[in-house]
């Protein structure tokens, strides 16, 4: 096969779904998953005791993305967000204050996201417990690549593909209850 042929093949191959080897669906009840513990690291704690817990729920095949459920008692401290991770919080509240002071109060309910590499501030008073998605960002590289066969599969299909606009398709809530 000529260098060319690989070359469209790989523009044009969309993920496979998961084989045998990885599950394809995964379920089960919030209130039946035994949480393990999961100690903050010593050196991010503020004030308090605040006792960590959680469990992986569900991985993508690739490890880029993951599930978990995340649960911790009273105490403060400061958080390093390695992967971008949306939570949802299922009980209980947080007081969160992000890297330029802006300090939000997510109760039962809530959603928010934050970005691979920031710091936030968690203040929580009683407990909270969150169901957590996290994706591991691409390196800079591999979303080049990643551009470059969009628009490389676009021009073989006779058209061109647009490059993607950061945020296109959703709705970027600014404010709570928006």
């Amino acid at each position: 096969m000529s260098l060319f042929r690989q070359l469209v093949e790989i523009a044009l191959d969309d993920p496979k779904p998961a084989g045998a080897s990885h599950p394809v669906f995964t379920t089960g009840s919030l209130a039946a998953i035994e949480l393990d513990p999961s100690p903050i690291e010593p050196s991010w704690i503020i004030s308090g005791d605040p006792q960590a817990s959680g469990k992986l729920h569900s991985a993508s095949a690739d490890a880029l993305s993951s599930t978990s459920i995340w649960a911790c008692t009273a105490g403060a401290f400061r958080w390093n967000f390695v992967w971008d991770e949306t939570v949802h919080i299922v009980s209980g509240s947080v007081d969160v204050t992000d890297e330029t002071g802006t300090r939000t109060t997510l109760v039962a309910g809530d959603v928010a996201y934050f970005a691979a590499g920031s710091w936030a501030t968690w203040e929580i008073r009683d407990h909270v417990k969150k169901i957590a998605f996290c994706r591991r960002p691409f390196p800079r590289p591999v979303l080049a690549a990643m551009g470059m066969k969009r628009r490389v599969a676009g021009l073989l299909r006779g058209g061109a593909a647009p490059a993607p606009q950061a945020g296109a398709g959703l709705a970027q809530v600014t404010a709570k209850g928006s």
